[in-house]
């Protein structure tokens, strides 16, 4: 794992202040068999979140994928479908160091995956699968994502 100065974002920060700028990354909702959905619990900010993060020079969206729910989650991703993509500005945000981002996110059902989670990562300090009607309490772009997710009927969500 890099650090945020090695990342494309971090260079592009250092480049360009804290000025706005489209951030595109991958977010994944992934289930278990009963149908609950997987939530980590950040290390940077403590609050409850699906897998997600940036995507690197050089990779592809599926290889973001990939990554970010192996560094958050411990699990390989083996199957996943696109199922929404959200670029519109009104999810723009401010982080905690004051950088401004419009974000440009892919988000995908994960299928398939194996392995085992781990409880805590480099990145995360907790994770669990929530039940739909009792999800941690998490951001709006989240509970957005979730109402997606279960409406999706094979057809790509834009926003």
């Amino acid at each position: 794992m890099n650090t945020f100065e090695q990342s494309y974002l971090g260079q592009l920060r250092a480049a360009f202040g804290s000025r706005k700028l489209i951030a595109p990354g991958v977010r994944a909702i992934i289930t278990d068999q009963e149908g609950q959905i997987l939530f980590i619990r950040r290390r940077d900010n403590a609050q409850w979140a699906l897998p997600a993060g940036g995507i690197e020079l050089d990779e592809s969206v599926l290889d973001a994928l990939r990554r970010e729910v192996e560094e958050e989650t411990g699990l390989h991703v083996v199957k996943a479908t696109l199922s929404a993509i959200y670029s519109e500005p009104r999810f723009s945000y401010t982080n905690m160091h004051g950088n401004e981002h419009q974000m440009l996110s892919f988000e995908f059902r994960v299928d398939e995956w194996t392995g085992t989670v781990a409880r805590e990562t480099e990145e995360t300090t907790d994770l669990g699968f929530f039940p739909v009607d009792t999800l941690p309490t998490t951001s709006p772009l989240y509970l957005e994502s979730i109402q997606d997710f279960l409406a999706y009927d094979g057809e790509v969500v834009l926003k």
